[in-house]
């Protein structure tokens, strides 16, 4: 059981979904069932919600709740990650398009689980990219880091029509136009790949059943990897993981690679665009955040 000695609120206005009312609806919620101060804030620009977070974050034992999708809750818990306070929570509420992290984790409403206070520490991918010069840069992802395809679909059910019939189809129909990539691994093979998933949960983008193995706290995260196939055979893939799933997976402690390309990433719905050449280290942060059970 863990009390809050506050419960912080963050949503982004302009975001999709009901973020604004939402957050109130939460706050009136809370209030009547909570004795620690509960404060609203709305984020006025992108990564804002990381500021706000690791202010909030940088002591006592707070509460930090995202209004948001996967992309906003990945700003929050980077922010967290970055106050370095151990007694510090975060939490999710779903208001987004895309929810993968709340519908794989939460089995109640996050009301209920508030109000209960259980806690548990969850892994985290830490994904560092390392330029020619050795500087440095690193991010979280709660859910999963993809190169390829993750983010060419994800860029794709961003411009428009949602629902898991017309998703499918557009996934689909980016499977077919997507141009490979190549990377290059620490023994010198290269490989050319038309995704490149590292995976924290065993689904993604609402219609993607990734893995059938994994847990969020084993210290292991999951490789999927589509080598560079056939247009029909990328097609039997994305029908593979919207319908079923792509299986059992390998998993890893660490990955590594080089680019070769100029080239995005998609951390848990946040675009990240990587430079080349760079070296590209991917680690598992075992229990590294607090989190409601």
């Amino acid at each position: 059981m863990n009390t809050f000695d506050r419960i912080i609120i963050i949503f982004n206005p302009s975001s999709t979904g009901d973020g604004p009312k939402l957050a109130k609806e939460l706050a009136g919620q809370l209030v009547l069932v909570q004795k620690a101060p509960v404060e609203i804030i709305e984020t006025q620009h992108a990564g804002h919600a990381t500021d706000i977070a690791r202010e909030s974050a940088k002591d006592g034992k707070p509460l930090i709740v995202s209004v948001s999708g996967d992309g906003g809750y990945n700003e929050v818990i980077n922010g967290v990650m970055e106050a370095e306070n151990p007694n510090a929570t975060a939490t999710v509420l779903a208001a987004g398009n895309a929810n993968d992290h709340a519908r794989v984790m939460q089995d109640e409403p996050l009301l209920e689980l508030i109000k209960t206070g259980k806690t548990q520490n969850i892994d985290l991918l830490q994904m560092t990219i390392i330029a020619a010069d050795d500087k440095r840069e690193s991010r979280y992802a709660h859910s999963y880091i993809g190169f390829g395809l993750t983010p060419t679909v994800a860029l794709e059910l961003e411009k428009g029509a949602k629902g898991s019939i017309s998703e499918i189809t557009t996934t689909l129909k980016t499977f077919g136009q997507a141009e490979p990539f190549e990377l290059v691994y620490p023994n010198d093979e290269k490989v050319e790949i038309d995704s490149l998933i590292f995976a924290n949960i065993s689904e993604m983008a609402k219609v993607a059943t990734l893995s059938d193995e994994g847990a969020i706290n084993d210290g292991l995260f999951e490789v999927i990897t589509i080598p560079h196939v056939s247009k029909a055979r990328a097609a039997y893939y994305a029908v593979k993981a919207a319908v079923a799933s792509l299986g059992e997976q390998p998993s890893v402690r660490s990955f590594e690679f080089e680019t070769l390309q100029a080239m995005p990433a998609q951390l848990d719905g946040e675009l990240w665009e990587l430079k080349q050449p760079v070296r590209v280290v991917i680690r598992c942060q075992k229990r590294a955040l607090k989190t409601l059970a």
